[in-house]
């Protein structure tokens, strides 16, 4: 899967999802947003955990129909919380299989809040990695091995992941660091008057 993709369900906390891609495309980059597979008939409309709706730039359907092989660290696929969203994103069969298969060819997987915990426990590989999210969603991700630590962000290889709302500027600039540098992630930061 080449490029930076943020996967929405409905019950997606609006935040953690809106202001990660703000400041992904202050930095320049080229995220998009992307629905999950549809029962019925596709929708790009999803609406999050407060309310606010949004239209996502691209549908599963025609997400996967330009999938492609070979991954690098630059490729991300970023994972927010909120409730029911996380729960959607975990539950995806097909979602978990192209994250595995992602990482596995090198690709960069991010989550934020239950995030961490609900999705990123399905990850081959998460055994040693150090991590974060929102307290009580630890639980299953250390289970596998997973390191966790608190902290608003926390960057391991091409694991990067946040604790919660209130930590999702933090957690963008971990993945613009991530991808172009920490020159980069300094100029948004600066931006932001943070």
């Amino acid at each position: 899967m080449k490029g930076i993709h943020i996967f929405l369900a409905d019950g997606f906390e609006e935040s953690e999802a809106l202001v990660t891609l703000d400041i992904l495309r202050r930095a320049g980059l080229e995220a998009c947003t992307v629905t999950l597979p549809a029962e019925e008939v596709p929708q790009p409309f999803v609406t999050g955990s407060h309310g606010v709706t949004v239209v996502a730039d691209m549908i599963w359907e025609d997400f996967a129909d330009e999938v492609e092989r070979g991954a690098s660290a630059e490729d991300v696929m970023i994972f927010p919380g909120g409730m029911p969203g996380t729960k959607h994103l975990a539950a995806c069969e097909e979602l978990i299989e192209m994250m595995n298969g992602h990482y596995a060819e090198g690709g960069t997987v991010a989550a934020i809040c239950a995030a961490p915990g609900l999705v990123l426990s399905q990850l081959e590989g998460i055994a040693g990695k150090r991590f974060t999210a929102f307290d009580g969603f630890e639980g299953l991700t250390a289970e596998k091995g997973g390191i966790y630590v608190k902290a608003p962000a926390v960057r391991d290889g091409n694991v990067i992941t946040g604790r919660g709302a209130g930590c999702a500027i933090d957690f963008g600039l971990a993945i613009v660091e991530h991808v172009l540098g920490p020159e980069a992630a300094a100029k948004v930061r600066h931006g932001l008057m943070i």
